[in-house]
């Protein structure tokens, strides 16, 4: 079954001024993301604002992706709702439309037993075919319920349609651990960003970065070190994206994303879906100024480049 690998990106969900998906800029963030080297695509994950979407918005927006992408890189749909029936119609619709697999949430808000959280999983993985990959996503710090390794492999020796899971918690000893599950072939992806290098130097496979869809010149050279296995060079990348990373998850990553993206021309609007805050202007032309401080279109800086 597929798999993920490399710089995998959620991505954002461009809305119109009238906060409704904005089709042809979706069209042309996948266009842009997959010519920029990138290696899966991964819609209404976190990033791309997943739980304040209907499901309606969430089946179009797959449906958008999948389409456009006609191929050309794995996409993932991350299905994981607020409830069960949701998260069972998002999957068998991702299936259907002809994704390459689903990543799923954990349920959110009320804290789960273990015995809660494997029957979500086993409930999900066998309303869809027996060789359609699914990706577990942890990511404690928004959704309450955790992910161990007991759990993950009571799901996996369940379902074998579990490949993998997408870890969001910066936590190494956890993921480490992670990779021991079904005999150390289960696929495991970072979701910090900060983390990439190191992740795959302990065996991981990747990372689903959100980040990467605005400074993918910086994670294309950051995954061509790893492949290489020169994780000295891996390391010199990931300080690299390191500076970036921080201005843009200081305060809203989401709206610094299209921000951003905006100012490139690859969406049109910066609008996210309320209750989320967007920049104020003051912080949007502040986010620029520095982003163009660190020259975050090249992989290397032309102030390092001048000094070598």
């Amino acid at each position: 079954m597929k798999k993920l690998y490399g710089t995998v990106i959620p991505l954002v969900t461009p809305l119109t001024e009238e906060d409704t998906i904005d089709a042809a800029s979706l069209e042309h963030l996948a266009d842009h993301v997959i010519k920029s080297g990138m290696q899966g695509l991964y819609p209404c994950g976190t990033t791309g604002e997943m739980m304040y979407l209907t499901v309606g918005e969430r089946k179009q927006i797959a449906e958008i992706v999948v389409e456009r992408n006609a191929g050309r890189l794995p996409v993932f749909v991350q299905t994981g709702a607020w409830n069960l029936k949701d998260t069972i119609e998002l999957s068998r619709h991702a299936e259907a439309i002809g994704a390459d697999g689903i990543g799923v949430v954990t349920p959110a808000f009320y804290r789960l037993s273990d015995r809660g959280l494997v029957d979500f999983y086993v409930s999900v993985a066998q309303s869809v075919s027996e060789d359609f990959p699914v990706y577990l996503y942890g990511i404690p710090q928004n959704a309450i319920n955790d992910l161990g390794v007991e759990v993950c492999e009571e799901i996996v020796g369940r379902c074998a349609n579990v490949v993998g899971i997408k870890y969001s918690y910066a936590d190494f000893a956890r993921i480490q651990d992670l990779m021991t599950v079904r005999n150390q072939t289960f696929s495991v992806l970072a979701g910090a960003d900060h983390m990439y290098a190191a992740v795959c130097a302990a065996g991981g496979d990747g990372v689903v970065s959100g980040c990467a869809q605005v400074i993918p010149e910086q994670f294309a050279a950051l995954w061509g070190a790893i492949q290489k296995k020169d994780y000295g060079e891996a390391m010199r990348f990931q300080r690299r994206t390191n500076e970036c990373i921080r201005l843009l998850t200081r305060t809203n990553s989401i709206s610094a994303f299209k921000t951003i993206l905006k100012a490139e021309g690859i969406i049109r609007t910066n609008r996210v879906r309320k209750p989320l805050d967007s920049l104020t202007e003051e912080q949007e032309r502040e986010l620029l100024r520095e982003m163009e401080r660190l020259d975050y279109r090249n992989a290397i800086p032309a102030r390092e480049t001048a000094r070598t």
